[in-house]
């Protein structure tokens, strides 16, 4: 068919078609404009008297047309920059011809105004024609015949009318996969009015746009929308049947990262509604910039946008301590991209290393002259842990130990430690060791001088140790958000632990930065707390998620609902509810964000005893011993529950 055999034409064919198409319009325009200005009874003969100005017409436009870059664009995508590029053109050749008939004929008496009437025609054919090719090859004009979709497309309704929402539009009549039907937009102003073809509604009226259109899905195209406003918008959806879906966020389409044309689902952190506020320059460089900075567990979900908030601030060199292989090789190529990419002056080091591992401690933190640490590795996951007492307390504890000490005798000035708020009032083997990390820090911070091991002197303590205490990230390693997408999109059920259970969350973006800006408020021994906002109830995150999936959820009031929420039981060491504080002394800080906490903690010669006895129990596995040893020291920890540690449970079962 014609279509197939112009979209397979060499490309300089096509050049020469459109060329030859240009010419030929130019002389209708040029025609044309002499028939309005001097009717049919004065006729100008193309090929007579005035054959000079018909060669000269297309001699002084198309040039200019190649040189704007008319030849060049591709019909298919052809947009309102390519109009404007037509008219500054077309203009420009109209003053041109009109320089030409002076210059070659200035006694020749001709109407000034057919040079106007040129132009317009012009305007015309030329950008005419490559709007109706446009069409054509898109096929919305003259569809193909023969050729039938397997299913109807779906049917959506765009929230947003501005740029972005128009962008989308374009960019979803090209890809032929959704049938655009309506706009939705807060703005009082155009409710009522077209858009690109498409009637725009107002937010109240939702309903009445399904009940006229059938919109399936609703695509948010609103990326410069605050998170207050996108959850209020998100609640509103959230009571129809239809699926809702997202544009990224203005940086990321700024940036050229992604595209209008990558949606995905709705971002959890717009159903939280929590705005971030913007970093403080002075805050977030005082222990980076023109620094040696290192961060251990460099290859986790904390740890890793660390590193990416850290290389913005300009250190000298960035030590990316990690034990996995897999994560420093993840890590550090996307930081060595970035880099090249922005002609960033930081060098880049990916150590290989345990934090279990003194000695290895030491000669990095000393070969690299290191200043400023930030303690991100950890084991985090409470099940986990909890069945694995042993490696829980020798990587938090012992390694949090082994790291400060080495910081104290490299000369670190700076350390900074990531603690959890299941360090407070904790009910598992997980908070009570990062509450004893804690307690490390605060007791070291205290001692003017340290002896690391016994076979060296002491040592003059210089490092500021400062611990900072936050809640769940959305998605970090274990999160139950992308569970939840997954068993949602299986079709369910969608497991929750406990019908009550709240959680406090942040985005991991937010938290990295609140960490090093924390970090840099600390005198010594500070524990900070970051504002995580109001708890979240998981069963409600859930439905909320479903119901924005355009599903309803199953339960015995809507026995024919789409997916279940099934509640699974809380699992080994986990709390209803997370807690930031141990007591009430809290006071602000110089960052609204964050706060200071001032909480009880024990003398370095108290708690090494303490430290001994607990590795030694370790040592010989008396994980009763341990857990008792934790209770002592750790205040508020009551474990609930038999001890679960899979060795534990293998020898009492063997001894029975």
């Amino acid at each position: 068919m014609l279509r197939s055999r112009l979209l397979q034409m060499p490309r300089q064919a096509k050049r020469a078609l459109q060329v030859f198409a240009d010419v030929l319009l130019l002389w209708a325009a040029l025609w044309l404009a002499f028939v309005i200005r001097l009717g049919w009874d004065r006729l100008v003969d193309p090929f007579g008297e005035y054959l000079w100005l018909f060669i000269a017409a297309p001699a002084a436009a198309i040039p200019l047309f190649v040189r704007f870059g008319l030849y060049r664009a591709v019909l298919r995508y052809f947009g309102s920059g390519a109009l404007v590029t037509i008219f500054n053109a077309i203009s420009l050749s109209a003053l041109l011809l009109a320089v030409i008939i002076y210059l070659m004929r200035p006694d020749e008496l001709m109407p000034r105004s057919v040079i106007f009437i040129y132009w317009a025609l012009s305007l015309l054919f030329v950008g005419g024609l490559r709007l109706l090719m446009r069409q054509y090859f898109s096929g919305e004009l003259f569809p193909v015949r023969g050729v039938r979709r397997p299913l109807p497309l779906t049917r959506v309704a765009i929230y947003g009318a501005g740029s972005a929402g128009n962008q989308l539009l374009a960019t979803l009549r090209l890809g032929k996969s959704m049938q655009p039907v309506a706009f939705i937009d807060d703005d009082e102003n155009i409710a009522g009015r077209v858009i690109g073809g498409l009637k725009v509604y107002k937010s109240s009226h939702i309903e009445q746009m399904i009940a006229a259109t059938g919109a399936e899905e609703v695509l948010l195209a609103i990326p410069s929308t605050s998170r207050s406003r996108r959850r209020e918008i998100l609640a509103a959806l959230e009571a129809y049947p239809v699926h809702v879906r997202t544009l990224p966020g203005f940086m990321d389409l700024a940036s050229g990262r992604v595209s209008v044309s990558d949606l995905q689902e709705v971002d959890i952190i717009d159903l939280l509604g929590r705005d971030a506020v913007p970093p403080r320059a002075e805050l977030f460089e005082r222990c980076i910039r023109d620094q040696v900075v290192m961060v251990t567990g460099a290859g986790g979900s904390i740890g890793s946008e660390l590193c990416r908030q850290i290389l913005t601030s300009g250190p000298l060199t960035l030590v990316l301590f990690e034990h996995s292989e897999y994560n420093l090789y993840s890590i550090q190529s996307e930081l060595e991209g970035w880099i090249r990419r922005d002609g960033l002056a930081v060098r880049l080091v990916g150590i290989l290393g345990s934090i279990r591992d003194a000695d290895r401690l030491l000669e990095v933190m000393r070969t690299w002259q290191v200043q400023t640490v930030y303690h991100a590795a950890a084991y985090k996951h409470v099940p986990i842990v909890e069945h694995n007492i042993a490696e829980g307390v020798l990587n938090n504890v012992r390694g949090t130990l082994q790291t400060a000490l080495a910081a104290v005798c490299a000369g670190v000035a700076n350390f900074v430690l990531i603690s959890t708020d299941k360090a407070v009032r904790p009910t598992n083997v997980m908070g009570s060791t990062k509450r004893l990390a804690e307690m490390v820090l605060q007791a070291l911070s205290r001692e003017p001088q340290l002896c690391p091991t016994s076979g060296e002197a002491s040592v003059t303590n210089r490092t500021r140790f400062t611990m900072v205490r936050f809640g769940n990230v959305l998605g970090s390693s274990g999160s139950v958000i992308p569970l939840f997408r997954e068993q949602i999109r299986r079709g369910g059920p969608v497991t929750v632990t406990h019908p009550n259970i709240t959680r406090y969350f942040m985005t991991i973006p937010e938290a990295a930065q609140l960490v090093i800006q924390a970090g840099a408020m600390g005198q010594g021994g500070d524990v900070f707390v970051l504002d995580m906002g109001e708890p979240v109830k998981i069963a409600e995150l859930a439905e909320k998620m479903i119901h924005l999936s355009g599903l309803s959820v199953r339960s015995e009031a809507n026995p024919n609902g789409d997916i279940a929420i099934e509640f699974s039981g809380l699992r080994p060491g986990e709390k209803l509810y997370e807690e930031l504080l141990i007591g009430d002394n809290v006071s602000p800080t110089e960052h609204p964000m964050i706060m200071r906490a001032d909480e009880e903690f024990l003398s370095w010669e108290q708690l090494g005893a303490v430290l001994g006895e607990l590795f030694e129990a370790v040592e010989r596995e008396d994980f009763i011993a341990v857990r008792q040893l934790l209770q002592r020291v750790v205040s508020g920890y009551v474990p609930e529950g038999e001890i679960v540690d899979w060795y534990h449970q293998k020898r009492r079962e063997t001894r029975i």
